[in-house]
């Protein structure tokens, strides 16, 4: 293998190595500002439906109690549940793609019913009672979302509606039956908020862009290995070769009288003129020996 092609290949695959490295960084780089990012909003949808929520159940909720029938049971006036998913409905109009959902073990409301990774994310929160949130990415339909989880802690009021199935408002055990949803525990954690977020197209766009970047890396390596090339043939192939050419010449008493010449002062030109004062020596052994 000759100088140049090795010379080549390991250029090459530097270059590469180079450029992969870059690529992922760039690509790294994209996803954490994208997550950063869906963090944020994450952070803002999830206070604005804390807040709501808050406000609802200090302010709104104890009236409504004071005005309704114990009996009766109207859920977009008298549910926490039902005043979220209410304000959700509304709010995602405003944001296509964002989901939200209060994922329960064991829910009155049977779209609210956790999935397995809800269950998992409910369970860790019940493990944990000081875990106020946890966020991720998580897969949704083929689809990735940033999640962001908050605990929903039942409370002696939740029992009102989800204790014993006996003790619930009849409109409530009409309007679900008596078989989910009942027989909560307080303090437990039997549920949790969860916004999620879409990042898909941001990472998309991020292993798109990074592996535009690659190939762009890949044929700037090819237009340089290429450079190199023709630049090593030129100013060190041929010169090499032309040198190598005249010691052999030199060797077996050809060409004696022919001067080299060089005008470069590198290494090869360091060889030409060491070459030259060999050319000079043979000449001169010649010489003597002729003259004996």
């Amino acid at each position: 293998m000759s100088i140049r092609v090795r010379f080549i290949l390991v250029i090459g695959c530097l270059s590469l190595i180079a450029t992969g490295a870059f690529a992922f960084l760039s690509y790294s780089f994209t996803i954490n500002t994208a997550l950063d990012e869906a963090q944020k909003k994450g952070d803002i949808v999830s206070a604005f439906l804390e807040s709501s929520l808050a406000f609802y159940r200090s302010e709104q909720r104890p009236l409504i109690m004071d005005m309704v029938d114990k009996e009766r049971f109207h859920p977009t006036l008298m549910s926490g549940f039902a005043i979220s998913r209410g304000v959700w409905d509304e709010f995602k109009q405003k944001l296509p793609g964002y989901r939200f959902k209060q994922a329960t073990v064991d829910p009155l409301y049977a779209p609210n019913k956790a999935d397995i990774d809800e269950i998992r994310l409910i369970t860790d929160f019940n493990d944990n009672k000081s875990m106020q949130r946890k966020s991720g990415i998580m897969e949704k339909d083929g689809e990735d979302f940033f999640y962001y989880a908050q605990p929903i802690e039942v409370k002696k009021g939740c029992l009102r509606c989800h204790g014993n199935p006996a003790d619930a408002p009849e409109d409530q055990r009409n309007m679900y039956g008596t078989e989910n949803g009942y027989n909560w525990v307080a303090g437990s954690v039997v549920a949790a908020y969860v916004t999620y977020v879409p990042v898909q197209n941001a990472i998309d766009d991020a292993r798109n862009s990074a592996m535009t970047l690659f190939g762009y890396g890949v044929a700037g390596i090819f237009v340089l290995s290429l450079v190199i090339w023709f630049f090593f043939e030129k100013k060190v192939v041929l010169p090499v070769r032309a040198l190598e050419k005249r010691a052999s010449d030199i060797s077996v008493g050809k060409r004696l009288d022919e001067k080299i010449e060089t005008s470069s002062e590198d290494e090869i030109g360091k060889l030409a003129k060491a070459l030259e004062r060999m050319r000079i020596s043979v000449v001169k052994l010649i010489e003597r020996h002729s003259s004996k």
